[in-house]
Parts: structure tokens; C-alpha cells; sequence
């Protein structure tokens, strides 16, 4: 059994046929072309690596149906630069060497954007640790990756409303 669907991802709209069963992984791979969010644990949910905001929120998207975001507005890793400017926790990532093979880096990107999102997010080592628990490495023992978010907090707490709206992926979340 087959429905439309539309939905926007990073910006472009999308209008497709799908099955009703399609996994919203394989529509941002397969569909949109879009191959920078990865598939890990085999569509179990239990690696992270395949991670997009939907509407803001970051989401598992091998355990979202398709038709589960029609009508959405979805961001992947191939979304979150500015004009050709990183994002400030992609910077990060970059200055403080939070990656390694790279394989994990699209998901942990994705939930730690969501997290630095919320107006009210702790940047202690230990609330960071819970935010990225979701997302596994098999590379790392995650220090620079906190650092890189620690790194990014600062440059968004630094930055006025309006610079620092430009860089929330959710457009209903309320910044002062």
C-alpha cells in the first residue's frame, strides 16, 4: 500500500509516493539522495548515527516511518551550515578533534544541535553525557566531544538573539 507524502528537508520540499512501510532513513537516503545521515545498528534504534531533527526535535529516524513526517520540516547533517558557514558545534567539532572515523559524527551533530537548542541547556560534563547517550562511538572515549559542545555554548551564549536565532533549528523555541 502506497501514500503521498510531503515534507521539506533542509529546505527543499519533497512530493513522493511511498510505501506505507518506508522507514524515514531510507526516504532522506534513497529518495532525497541525502547519504550523510548513516545507518549503524540495523534499524534498531540503538546507535543514534542515523539521527535528524524533525520540526526541531531530534529523532531516530530508522524507527520513523515516512509517512510519520509528512508535513514535517526535517534537517539532516547536509543542513546545518549557514551560507557555507558551520554551525558553531560543527566548528567545534573540527577545533576540539570531536571526531574520529566520522561514521557516529552526523547523529551525534543532530542531537547535540537539539540540545543546545534549548534555551535552558547545562553545559556541565555531566548533563552533556546524558544528552549524547543516545549516539554510540566505537572510536572515542568522548572527551573531545564535550569540549566541542562545551566550546559551542560558549559561542552561542555569546552571540545576540538575532545571531543566535539564525543558528536554533526550530523556529518555536523561545530564546530569552
Amino acid at each position: 500500500m502506497k501514500r503521498t507524502i510531503k515534507l521539506s528537508i533542509n529546505g527543499e520540499t519533497f512530493e513522493e509516493m511511498v510505501e506505507l512501510r518506508m522507514l524515514l532513513v531510507d526516504f532522506i537516503r534513497d529518495v532525497a539522495c541525502l547519504t550523510g545521515t548513516h545507518v549503524g545498528c540495523g534499524f534498531e534504534g540503538r546507535c543514534g548515527v542515523c539521527s535528524v531533527l524533525v520540526n526541531g526535535v531530534a529523532v531516530k529516524s530508522c524507527l520513523m516511518l515516512a509517512v510519520q513526517a509528512d508535513g514535517a520540516e526535517i534537517t539532516t547533517i547536509e543542513g546545518l551550515a549557514l551560507d557555507g558557514e558551520l554551525h558553531p558545534l560543527q566548528q567545534a567539532f573540527q577545533d576540539k578533534h570531536g571526531l574520529q572515523c566520522g561514521f557516529c559524527t552526523p547523529g551525534f551533530l543532530i542531537t547535540l544541535i537539539d540540545y543546545l537548542n534549548d534555551p535552558n541547556f547545562d553545559a556541565s560534563e555531566v548533563a552533556i553525557r546524558h544528552a549524547m547517550s543516545g549516539v554510540l562511538c566505537r572510536c572515542t572515549g568522548y572527551v573531545h566531544i564535550i569540549e566541542a559542545v562545551q566550546q559551542a555554548a560558549e559561542k552561542l551564549a555569546s552571540l545576540g538573539p538575532t545571531e543566535r536565532s539564525q543558528w536554533v533549528m526550530n523556529a518555536g523555541r523561545n530564546l530569552t
